[in-house]
């Protein structure tokens, strides 16, 4: 029985300043689990969050596919695509991407706005509960920590209960032991929800407390 997820075959991916084509991902190809927590490691500049932003269908390879549970993002059309970012896929960045004007539980339950979702305010307090700030909800964005802003985006990710959740560099502003307890929080998370995780992350104490690691080397995935 194929338990897989997300398969990506053979994707190529180049970018154009000016004249000059530059190649950053060269023929990738992956194939990920259900309930896997896989990081991918690389330096800057080597096409890690071009290759997650593949991944998650806010950006197309030149070549090759990404199929989704059997499906191709690359194929689909573009509200397809959304519906997919909206109801199959969570985002956390290294940039929080809280809105300053909403407190914390209305950031959260922001991503619900575009679907039809029974009980969104509990299901936002359950999962700001789960992270630690059940005493912070009605605060803003400005009046919380690094720490306490990304764990409010991760509980946003998961609010419509996507299936797979992509986290780019998702301790990359924080301190290491800041960075630590967020990650710990991420990986309860994804574990209580039975959610697959995939993180990029230059940082290999980050990747290795992934079940499974890859590097982005050359424009290649390799273990």
């Amino acid at each position: 029985m194929n338990n897989g997820i997300l398969r990506v075959k053979d994707v190529h991916k180049s970018y154009h300043i000016g004249r000059r084509a530059v190649k950053v991902l060269h023929g990738v190809s992956l194939s990920v689990q259900h309930g896997e927590t896989l990081s991918i490691m690389g330096a800057s500049g080597s096409g890690k969050s071009t290759l997650l932003h593949i991944l998650g269908g806010l950006d197309k390879p030149d070549s090759g596919d990404v199929f989704f549970e059997e499906k191709s993002l690359v194929k689909m059309k573009p509200a397809k695509q959304a519906a997919f970012r909206a109801h199959r896929c969570g985002f956390i960045f290294q940039s929080y991407h809280l809105l300053p004007e909403l407190d914390v539980l209305q950031n959260v339950m922001l991503p619900s706005m575009t679907v039809r979702c029974k009980d969104v305010r509990a299901r936002a307090e359950h999962l700001l509960e789960q992270v630690g700030l059940a005493g912070r909800m009605d605060h803003r964005p400005m009046e919380l920590s690094g720490g306490e802003q990304q764990r409010v985006a991760m509980a946003r990710a998961l609010m419509n209960d996507p299936e797979l959740i992509l986290a780019d560099e998702p301790t990359g502003n924080l301190d290491s032991h800041t960075g630590k307890n967020v990650l710990h929080n991420l990986f309860d998370l994804a574990q209580s929800e039975e959610r697959t995780l995939i993180l990029v992350t230059h940082n290999e104490a980050v990747a290795q407390s992934c079940s499974r690691e890859l590097v982005l080397k050359d424009g290649k995935l390799e273990e």
